[in-house]
């Protein structure tokens, strides 16, 4: 039995009623259409605060096929990247005009999907993946509703995807190509996870350009993106008397390797030289200043962005969708090797 106490929220039909209109003239006023006169707009609106009717946009969207609400799955992290990617698509998401739903998923285990399922439950449009990790076996996702991944995500099958290039391999041929351009006979790298795709990009970029330059690939170090790992690496690599060059998978990592190598007696970029990744605010008041490749957060969220509106929507493309450009910032961490300066 109902406690007759509890008031159920107020509906169409009572607005209708204190108007003094008929529920579809409600309808119409509440979803903006024409031939509707100003005294009974007003009338309608001013029984509707009144009651404190709110639409049932729910109802609404189901009735129209549409939410107007793109979903994101990201992971829950403070990390720059991620942290910047899902600044850059909220700011990118409001200049669309459609509203955000955002589920966060933890790094190690496997949410993706949940993720997905979650936002369909809420009701999307369109759903963007905007930090692809490796779970451990491919994604297949069986939805309605197309779907963009802000970078490279193998065994991701739906009927509507859509892969952004990554910028990771364009990244990491960037910062070794420089230290080679430099004098180095070959350069070290220290990686970033491997189940990041973010990371296998950088990884991948710096070994196909060793390999083109005919340079020796040395042993991979890798770290989980922290600066305490990045020195932990850093610790390591100063037992090879051999290094010269460090091309580190971010800015943070990239901090603690310099830590490391300082600590040894090893001065950069005098004895090694060290490049990063993202540009973070404090790489510029590093010391030595960090010579790292910044990524255009902001772009690839808006390329992101477009494409899935345009597959919502059906609409052709506005501008063609060239790759998201990276940038070699060089300061005062890289330079010639001892030898040669």
């Amino acid at each position: 039995m109902s406690d007759p106490t509890v008031r159920r929220p107020p509906g169409s039909t009572d607005v209708a009623r204190l108007a003094g209109v008929s529920q579809k003239t409600v309808s119409r006023v509440m979803n903006g259409e024409r031939y509707v006169s100003a005294e009974v707009r007003d009338r309608v609106l001013s029984a509707a605060r009144e009651l404190g009717y709110r639409r049932n946009t729910a109802a609404r969207a189901l009735h129209l096929g549409k939410f107007h609400r793109i979903g994101v799955v990201t992971l829950g992290s403070s990390l720059y990247g991620p942290a910047s990617t899902l600044v850059a698509l909220e700011r990118a998401v409001r200049a669309t005009g459609y509203s955000l739903s955002l589920v966060t998923t933890l790094e190690g285990q496997a949410g993706i999907a949940q993720g997905v399922e979650t936002l369909l439950s809420q009701g999307v449009d369109g759903i963007v993946l905007a930090e692809p990790v490796d779970e451990g076996e491919g994604l297949r996702l069986d939805l309605d509703v197309p779907v963009v991944s802000l970078g490279p995500m193998p065994g991701l099958t739906a009927p509507d995807v859509v892969v952004l290039d990554d910028a990771g391999v364009t990244a990491g041929r960037a910062a070794t190509e420089h230290l080679l351009e430099l004098g180095h006979a070959t350069v070290w790298h220290v990686a970033g996870p491997s189940h990041w795709y973010s990371a296998l990009g950088r990884l991948q970029g710096w070994r196909e350009t060793l390999a083109a330059a005919g340079a020796p690939e040395p042993p991979v170090v890798e770290g989980d993106w922290s600066p305490a790992s990045g020195y932990a690496a850093g610790r390591t690599l100063v037992r090879a008397d051999d290094v010269t060059a460090v091309f580190v998978a971010n800015d943070e990592m990239a901090s603690g390797v310099i830590r490391a190598f300082a600590e040894a007696g090893r001065s950069v970029p005098g004895d090694v030289s060290v490049v990063g990744v993202d540009d973070i605010p404090i790489a510029a008041f590093l010391s030595p200043p960090l010579t790292t490749v910044r990524q255009e957060f902001d772009l690839r969220a808006v390329r992101g962005l477009e494409l899935l509106v345009e597959r919502i929507e059906g609409t052709a493309p506005a501008t063609p969708h060239d790759d998201v450009p990276v940038h070699l910032i060089v300061r005062e961490s890289s330079a010639p090797p001892p030898s040669s300066m």
